[in-house]
């Protein structure tokens, strides 16, 4: 492969990656950060050294974490149960095909409905969905603002000698 192709399969990579740090089927940012890694190995390491991979390997993790603990947070905040988190794990990747309403309400309507599976009470289940909204919500933010940090120190490795 040439350069300029491993470049753009370098480009695409982190391009797909944004979008994966909002739909839940795609692996975002450790997806952007094999991108850039493949950027790095392209130019030798010289503009993109082990410090700045460092730096977004960590901020990688990060994210990782993130989107573990956002949802449970929020959900396990207001009292849900293991029912209402897997509800609205299932709710978010049923909601993928269902384009953008999906994506926001997917998530809602499977808290409520595996809330409302075990307890019953329909202000119950929709306290833990607003809530796992939120804690999805906040997570997303996260995610969206790490993926951007990661963007722009590897933009800035790459332009700036």
């Amino acid at each position: 492969m040439t350069q300029t192709a491993l470049w753009v399969l370098a480009i695409v990579m982190i391009a797909v990656g944004v979008a994966g740090t909002l739909l839940p089927a795609l692996p975002g940012i450790p997806l952007m950060f094999a991108g850039m890694l493949l950027g790095a190995w392209i130019d030798d390491f010289t503009r993109i050294g082990w410090v700045t991979l460092t730096v977004l390997a960590v901020l990688t993790l990060l994210s990782v974490l993130v989107d573990i603990a956002a949802s449970a947070l929020g959900a396990k905040r207001v009292g849900a149960s293991a029912r209402a988190i897997w509800g609205a794990a299932i709710g978010t990747v049923a909601g993928i095909f269902l384009g953008l309403v999906g994506l926001v309400l997917g998530p809602f309507i499977g808290a409520v409905i595996g809330e409302l599976s075990v307890h019953g009470r329909i202000d119950t289940a929709g306290r833990v969905g607003i809530a796992t909204w939120l804690g999805l919500l906040l997570g997303a933010v996260a995610k969206v603002a790490i993926a951007f940090s990661m963007i722009g120190i590897f933009v800035f490795s790459v332009l700036v000698p």
